[in-house]
């Protein structure tokens, strides 16, 4: 498959899912702080695959892609808070950590055909 934009990419696909999942959820958190930070963490995703992308160069996209996929560990490590902190019940924090596991297991194999 030729990817003609990074909306091609199905990381950022599903990056972008991710991140519209965090803000219906944490959208009425009172924690202002956790939700400002979860929300730029989930953002950060695909916004670094985008200019990465945007680059064209493959080095540069790569880096980009390195700073994605430590956004998602972000987005892993806030999901685990907020079950402990019972912002999200089991299965929402499921759903979210495994698409999040799922973003980073493609932007690695996507570092490796880089």
């Amino acid at each position: 498959m030729i990817i003609k934009s990074f909306e091609d990419i199905v990381a950022w696909q599903k990056a972008k899912v991710l991140t519209l999942l965090i803000y219906k959820k944490f959208g009425s958190c009172r924690d202002f702080g956790f939700r400002d930070q979860i929300y730029r963490a989930s953002v950060s995703i695909m916004n670094n695959i985008a200019e990465g992308f945007e680059r064209n160069g493959n080095k540069e996209f790569r880096n980009f892609l390195y700073i994605a996929k430590g956004s998602s560990g972000e987005v892993r490590s806030m999901l685990t808070l907020a079950l402990d902190l019972r912002y999200i019940n089991l299965d929402e924090f499921n759903e979210m950590h495994n698409l999040s596991i799922e973003i980073s297991k493609l932007l690695s194999g996507f570092i490796k055909k880089l």
